[in-house]
């Protein structure tokens, strides 16, 4: 386990196949940048990199807001885990038997904030679209920021927020499920 600092009173660690997950990100979009955006492979390569932090920030924000959610509770999480591409919320691990309701209002503050961001990000990328052609060489990175904000919010919205509705045992879809009705 990798120790990586406390952001909003919370304990960041990763597993090492977090690293592996960024690496593998950052070459997949950088064969993407190159080979379907038509970007030089410079501004692939950097353009690639920032989208790919991106995403570990945003999934740090989500469970940002699974953390608000959680003190609004009075059941606070106390740190998030990174893994692969993605990360869980860490809990104490003396928390009383908490009652179905607190659970579902914790899983829903990650997928809302989410939300709130695919918004924000949808609404810069339509501003700065007008700037960027899918298929055009672009010649430096700043060319590049409309894409990324395509993939930021094409990221938030099917990844952390609507995706975070499918029960596949790991998500808050599965917690809701789980608690529903107890």
């Amino acid at each position: 386990m990798v120790e990586l600092g406390h952001i909003a009173g919370l304990r960041l660690t990763a597993r090492p196949s977090a690293l592996v997950a960024l690496v593998v990100m950052w070459v997949i979009l950088s064969v993407v940048a190159i080979n379907w955006l038509r970007l030089s492979v410079g501004t692939a390569i950097l353009g690639a990199l920032v989208a790919t932090l991106l995403h570990f920030v945003f999934e740090l924000v989500h469970h940002i807001g699974h953390s608000i959610a959680a003190k609004r509770t009075g059941y606070p999480m106390i740190g998030v885990r990174f893994w692969g591409p993605l990360a869980s919320s860490i809990y104490p691990k003396d928390e009383p038997a908490l009652p179905g309701k607190i659970h579902i209002q914790r899983a829903l503050g990650g997928p809302i904030m989410s939300g709130l961001v695919t918004l924000v990000v949808g609404l810069l990328h339509l501003f700065l679209s007008g700037a960027f052609t899918i298929g055009q060489a672009e010649p430096h990175l700043g060319a590049v920021i409309p894409a990324i904000t395509y993939f930021v919010f094409l990221d938030n919205l099917l990844i952390f927020t609507l995706g975070a509705f499918l029960p596949l045992g790991f998500t808050d879809g599965s917690t809701i499920l789980h608690w529903w009705g107890k």
